[in-house]
């Protein structure tokens, strides 16, 4: 579990967001998306979770976060967002994408100047935690359903997770294919001449595979409740190769719902 910040590590984010915030390129995700007064009146049904520095910057100060992964995970909610209701290849999206590798490397530097790991925990208190559970480790190493140890994926995972995109929308689809090219970039293999997508699970790491795992769950589940039809699920139709999934038109997937905003005057995040 994430430990609460030291007001050292409060300074230290609060300073890397502000920067962030004053960035020439960065005005149009400083204050919310004011979608009524632009028009984009789809944007509150594709955008579940609106986001924007100014918010975070307030939050960081008011320290109403838990821990910094949670500020982490907001701002790459904003870049997401804005990639999510782009065109893939239009200038806002292509904007929020450099923004996000930009944040990466500073907060990762941000990480290591304060010895933390990625869920914001202590790299010193992990090895010692990591050297007392070795032998209970090792004794569930050799299970014969291949269950993850070690932070490793195991192959019954892999099928399963694969199978699952048949189940989800193109949109949702889309989102997932966002995700990884943010999280995991080298899990995506483009083809753009022939529109798709290779999405190669074994280049997964484990937390995101498994916050990929959740999300489907999620789409699944809303998708039964909600009575959705498998006509709304051609961009869900993945196909297994070894521990691999191949995901046709994925690229477009993400666009589909959003070509006719690719020339809209102001900032849709």
């Amino acid at each position: 579990m994430s430990s609460q910040p030291t007001n050292e590590q409060w300074t230290g984010v609060s300073k890397l967001v502000s920067s962030f915030l004053q960035r020439p390129d960065a005005e149009p995700f400083r204050e919310p998306v004011d979608w009524q007064n632009l028009g984009l009146f789809d944007y509150p049904k594709i955008i579940k979770k609106p986001m924007d520095l100014g918010t975070i910057k307030k939050s960081v100060m008011d320290r109403k976060y838990k821990n910094l992964k949670n500020v982490d995970d907001d701002v790459k909610l904003v870049w997401t967002n804005c990639m999510t209701y782009n065109a893939d290849g239009s200038d806002f999206f292509i904007l929020a994408q450099n923004l996000n590798k930009k944040w990466i490397d500073k907060y990762t530097k941000l990480l290591n100047d304060f010895q933390l790991n990625p869920d914001g925990t202590s790299i010193t208190n992990t090895s010692t935690s990591n050297d007392r559970s070795n032998n209970k480790t090792s004794s569930t190493s050799n299970n014969s359903s291949g269950s993850a140890t070690n932070g490793k994926i195991s192959l019954d995972e892999k099928r399963s997770f694969a199978k699952s995109l048949y189940k989800i929308t193109k949109e949702d689809l889309g989102k997932i294919l966002v995700q990884v090219e943010n999280k995991c970039p080298a899990a995506l293999t483009k083809n753009s001449a022939e529109d798709e997508v290779e999405f190669n699970v074994d280049k997964l790491t484990s937390a995101a595979f498994h916050d990929l795992v959740i999300f489907v769950k999620n789409c699944t589940n809303n998708s039964s409740s909600s009575g959705n039809s498998t006509n709304n699920k051609t961009a869900g139709s993945a196909s297994v190769q070894g521990s691999s999934s191949v995901a046709n038109g994925g690229n477009s997937s993400v666009g589909s719902t959003t070509k006719s905003k690719k020339n809209t005057k102001r900032q849709k995040i």
